[in-house]
């Protein structure tokens, strides 16, 4: 049932509207002042306000102002009534955010006209944020809140194409997974990996990585973009020894058959970013050497290493404690390449 305030300080008026209100089957709740009645707002939101425009303490363009500018109060609608019948009030009250207004004396029907409307206005709307919210929340089961962010913000943006900038990459694999995959019932190990990447996943965007796609039992993250990130690459690095410092206790959760090692190739550089496909279904991603050399990295490691590129190392090297490796022939460069296994912090 709706709960629409009514801030009057003239008695009458008060019960007039509250009795309009409970003919309707709305519940009124009354304030003889603009005080009382802000108070009431922010105790517990109303559906509805219908403010008096002169009150004492505090007057209705006030009460207003205030409901407005509050981000949890904003989008109650307010009607404003008033015995001023010059534009200049009008304006005034339109212009602090006023959905109606009515002047005195009104005909209960109108009121009761005015009220349907704006009630009705905000059960659609309300409908819509709802549904914009679910939107959300389902976007962000498959891409990452900054994609969302943007997609909900302007969707005609959402366009094949992307831009040349720096990125990290991260890929994480689990080692051996297709060896214990042999033996082990389909419904177990989909709920053993989908426990893996949950756990990564935790990890990414705890560090502020976008989860850029799964690749079986391995995971590929951006850093750098979409939001720009001076840190990228030490952020890569952090989630990668969060997600190694995390196994053990990890680990204890499951029998041993699934207690697996995940390897980690993080690699820094320019790619194109943006969306690949077709214009009826894409994949943000990133694509160029950086990430083929990231990917590489990771086939390179093993037994929880985190194996990074030179370009990688060079951005972090006071952070972390790492040895040097290589060069080492790898598959697809023309050129040995030269990586860091990262042991630990400084």
């Amino acid at each position: 049932m709706p709960r629409v305030l009514v801030a009057e300080d003239n008695r009458d008026s008060r019960e007039l509207v509250s009795d309009i209100l409970v003919s309707l089957g709305y519940t009124p709740v009354l304030a003889e002042n603009g005080r009382v009645a802000l108070e009431l707002i922010h105790a517990q939101p109303p559906d509805l306000v219908i403010l008096d425009v002169n009150m004492p303490e505090v007057d209705g363009f006030e009460v207003c102002a205030a409901v407005k500018r509050n981000p949890s109060t904003a989008k109650i609608p307010v009607i404003m009534l008033t015995a001023h019948t010059d534009v200049e009030s009008r304006v005034t009250g339109l212009g602090l955010g006023a959905d109606d207004y009515l002047d005195k004396p009104f005909h209960p029907r109108e009121l009761i006209a005015r009220i349907e409307t704006r009630l009705r206005a905000k059960a659609i709307t309300d409908d819509l944020r709802a549904q914009g919210e679910e939107l959300r929340r389902t976007f962000e089961r498959f891409v990452g809140p900054e994609i969302v962010e943007q997609l909900m913000e302007d969707p005609t943006h959402v366009k094949l194409g992307g831009v040349e900038t720096v990125v990290t990459v991260l890929f994480a694999d689990l080692e051996n997974f297709s060896r214990v995959a042999e033996s082990a019932e389909p419904t177990e190990l989909l709920d053993v990996l989908n426990r893996y990447h949950t756990l990564m996943v935790q990890h990414i965007i705890a560090n502020g990585g976008t989860v850029d796609k799964f690749l079986g039992d391995g995971v590929m993250a951006l850093y750098n973009t979409p939001v720009p990130q001076p840190d990228h690459a030490l952020r890569a690095v952090r989630t990668a020894l969060d997600i190694r410092a995390a196994l053990d206790q990890f680990h204890s959760q499951l029998e041993p058959r699934f207690r697996l090692n995940i390897n980690f190739g993080i690699n820094s550089g320019r790619a194109i970013v943006g969306n690949v496909g077709a214009p009826e279904i894409m994949d943000f991603t990133a694509i160029g050497d950086t990430v083929n050399l990231a990917s590489r990295l990771e086939g390179l490691a093993g037994s929880n290493e985190i194996a990074v590129s030179e370009e990688t190392y060079r951005l972090v090297a006071e952070h972390v404690a790492a040895a040097r490796v290589g060069p080492r022939p790898v598959r697809g460069r023309g050129e040995p390449v030269v990586s860091y296994l990262i042991h630990g912090w400084r």
